[in-house]
């Protein structure tokens, strides 16, 4: 993974000034110890790397000073901006969470942008909280490390998992799935299974997924009225908060053309820390559902961690 040198770490006391180069800084779980922003919320520690600061000093024609975009750690060795919210840094047992890139600007309450009338940390500098705590000096140096989404597929068929015909529900669902992720530049990682209408074997499954911390967790199969029919009747009781809204939007948006796709009963949730979709068991109802579910699917995960990204 790419390391990051930090090339200063900074404090300011209060809002809307630069902060002051210092020896090191003490990082706990509010942030930065003696820093303005230090508080129980998402932004307790900036991030700007170097990268973006020359290129501001050749619009500006000047030189900029380590902390005066307000940035408690400058750096160098990556354009932070491309990281994503939940991937991480890390130096030794020190642990940072990306929260945010870039940042509504002050405008004429920040001290740089009152003088040269711009400021890069809206647009590049990056916002992370404080996992795991501990003391950052200039000359140390960070490890990154991309967030990899880990999906559980499950597919569930008598007749697909005796080998009678081939499942090409699940593989569409990776397939789907794989292609966003990659649209937004995501690392992504799959679990996929098969199983036959065992009510047993698909709550050993979420079980599973649950321990192990997934961020996805995707039935396919058994979402109807029939006498095997049972996936929604399993997850259910396993969920902590139920998403209906997803699922009632797409049997009213293909219901009203045919009035059968009303008889799914699919439903969305929170599992721990997993978001979990029951879709129908056909390729057609796959990429309807999947159409609708991968709109809003970044946005729910950064809102089951506690991030807004609106």
């Amino acid at each position: 993974m790419p390391e990051i040198q930090i090339n200063s770490v900074n404090v300011s006391v209060e809002k809307g000034t630069i902060k002051i180069p210092v020896e090191q800084i003490e990082l706990t779980h509010n942030g930065v110890s003696g820093d303005a922003h230090a508080g129980h919320w998402n932004r307790q520690v900036s991030l700007l790397g170097t990268e973006s600061i020359e290129k501001f000093e050749t619009a500006a024609g000047r030189k900029v000073t380590p902390g005066e975009f307000a940035e408690n750690l400058t750096t160098f060795g990556m354009e932070l901006w491309t990281a994503h919210p939940l991937d991480r840094f890390t130096a030794g047992d020190i642990e940072l969470e990306v929260t945010q890139i870039g940042k509504e600007c002050h405008g004429t309450s920040c001290a740089i942008f009152k003088e040269v009338g711009n400021c890069v940390m809206p647009k590049e500098g990056i916002f992370c909280r404080v996992l795991s705590p501990g003391i950052l000096k200039a000359g140390m140096a960070l490890e990154y490390h991309p967030k990899t989404y880990r999906v559980m597929i499950i597919t569930l068929s008598d007749r697909a998992s005796s080998g009678e015909y081939e499942d090409k529900s699940g593989p569409r669902i990776n397939e789907l799935l794989s292609a966003h992720f990659a649209s937004c530049n995501l690392q992504s990682a799959f679990s996929n299974y098969l199983i036959p209408d065992d009510p047993h074997k698909l709550e050993d499954l979420l079980h599973k997924a649950k321990e192990e911390l997934f961020d996805l967790v995707i039935t396919t199969g058994g979402t109807g009225i029939g006498p095997r029919d049972f996936t929604p009747d399993v997850v259910k009781p396993l969920l902590d908060k139920e998403i209906p809204g997803i699922m009632e939007a797409i049997r009213m948006k293909y219901g009203t053309e045919k009035p059968a796709a009303l008889l799914s009963r699919s439903i969305a949730g929170v599992m721990g820390k997993s978001l979990l979709f029951t879709l129908p068991g056909s390729v057609k109802a796959v990429n309807e559902y999947m159409g609708e579910i991968t709109r809003s699917l970044t946005h729910m995960i950064y809102m089951l961690h506690g991030l807004d990204s609106h």
